[in-house]
C-alpha cells in the first residue's frame, strides 16, 4: 500500500482462530495462478485470466507488496486480503483528497462458505485500525454479488453511494465506527461468502 507512512511492512503474521494472514512466499505461486484462473472467482471481477498466461506472468514470489496478506489455512494459501489506496480517478470517495484505503479479498472456491473471508477481512481491518487509527476504509463491490454485500454489512460497512462502473452497478461503502458484536470490532464469521473485490 502506498502512503503507509511509519508503518513497517510486512507486519508479523496475524493469527486468528483458524487462519494466519502473512506475506506471500514462493510456495503460494500455484495458488495465485489458480485464484486468478478460476471462473468462479472471476465472476464479478471481469472473468478469469488464461492459466497459461498466468503461469508465464506470475513471478516466483507473487503478491509480495505492501497491503497484500495471504490467507493461510493449515499451512496452505486459500486466498488473499488487500488494503490498497483507491485510485483518485475512480468514482467513489469519502475524503476530499481521495486515496482512502480500500479493502479487497479473493478466496479459492473450495474455501467458500466457511466464514474464512469474514475472519480474514476482520483481522486485516483490525490490523489497519491499529496501524493507522482514524483512517477510513472503503469497499466497492457489484450489487449483483449478494455474498459480498452480506460480508460488507457483517464487517460494518455502510453504503455511501451506488454508481455504474465496469458495465455493472457498484455498491460503495465505508467502514462505520459502530462496533458489531463479536470478538473483533469487525465480527468473526459470516454466512457463505464468495470472493470479490469489494
Amino acid at each position: 500500500m502506498t502512503g503507509l507512512g511509519p508503518v513497517a511492512w510486512p507486519p508479523a503474521p496475524i493469527r486468528t482462530e483458524r487462519l494466519v494472514l502473512r506475506e506471500s512466499e514462493a510456495r503460494d505461486r500455484a495458488a495465485f495462478v489458480e485464484l486468478f484462473a478460476s471462473p468462479e472467482v472471476g465472476t464479478y471481477l471481469g472473468g478469469p485470466r488464461p492459466r497459461d498466461e498466468l503461469k508465464r506472468a506470475v513471478p516466483e514470489v507473487p503478491g509480495r507488496r505492501p497491503g497484500l496478506f495471504v490467507i493461510d489455512l493449515d499451512g496452505a494459501m486459500i486466498g488473499m486480503v488487500t488494503l490498497d489506496r483507491r485510485d483518485a480517478e475512480r468514482p467513489g470517495h469519502v475524503r476530499p483528497d481521495a486515496g482512502e484505503a480500500e479493502l479487497g479479498y479473493m478466496l479459492l472456491p473450495q474455501a467458500w462458505g466457511c466464514g474464512y473471508a469474514a475472519e480474514a477481512c476482520a483481522a486485516a481491518l483490525d490490523w489497519f485500525a491499529d496501524a493507522l487509527p482514524g483512517e477510513p476504509v472503503v469497499l466497492c463491490t457489484q450489487t449483483a454479488n449478494a455474498r459480498a454485500m452480506r460480508l460488507a454489512a457483517k464487517l460494518g460497512f455502510t453504503e455511501v453511494e451506488r454508481f455504474e462502473e465496469y458495465g455493472a452497478e457498484q455498491w460503495f461503502g465505508v467502514c462505520s465506527s459502530v462496533t458489531p458484536s463479536g470478538a473483533s470490532r469487525y465480527g468473526k464469521t459470516a454466512p457463505s461468502i464468495s470472493p470479490g473485490t469489494p
